[in-house]
């Protein structure tokens, strides 16, 4: 059986620091968190951080993972974009995040398809997108 329309859940990121990244996320995108999740059976921990309406992250972290290279052009989820409702708040976010020591890939500017935008490396080189 198939959906007529279907809504992202929630999307999913392995970080090794499961506390700076909760911490990063509430500090700069205003995220709430709920209680972490521990399975005490394979060490695994998660947050749920929610977002004004139904967005949801779910950041998790386990012992022994892979930490791969993440090159900006490869295959696989580039980025996570948040909305910040104006081409001004685009603009403070991405100053303070450039003093905080980020790394601003790109922006703030306008995109060739016409969205405002700035690209900041954050979280363990994972891009971050801050959008209108």
């Amino acid at each position: 059986m198939s959906a007529d329309i279907a809504n992202i859940n929630h999307v999913a990121l392995y970080v090794n620091d499961l506390e700076a990244a909760r911490d990063f996320f509430i500090t700069y995108l205003g995220a709430t968190s709920n209680d972490e999740y521990h399975n005490p059976t394979t060490d695994f921990r998660s947050y749920f951080l929610s977002f004004d309406g139904d967005t949801r992250l779910e950041i998790m972290t386990r012992p022994g993972m892979e930490d791969r290279p993440k090159p900006f052009a490869r295959t696989g989820y580039a980025h996570v974009a948040f909305s910040l409702g104006s081409a001004q708040a685009v603009d403070e976010l991405t100053a303070r995040l450039k003093a905080d020591g980020y790394e601003v890939m790109s922006g703030p500017r306008t995109t060739g398809d016409g969205y405002y935008e700035s690209c900041v490396i954050a979280l363990e080189d994972n891009q971050i997108e801050l959008t209108v």
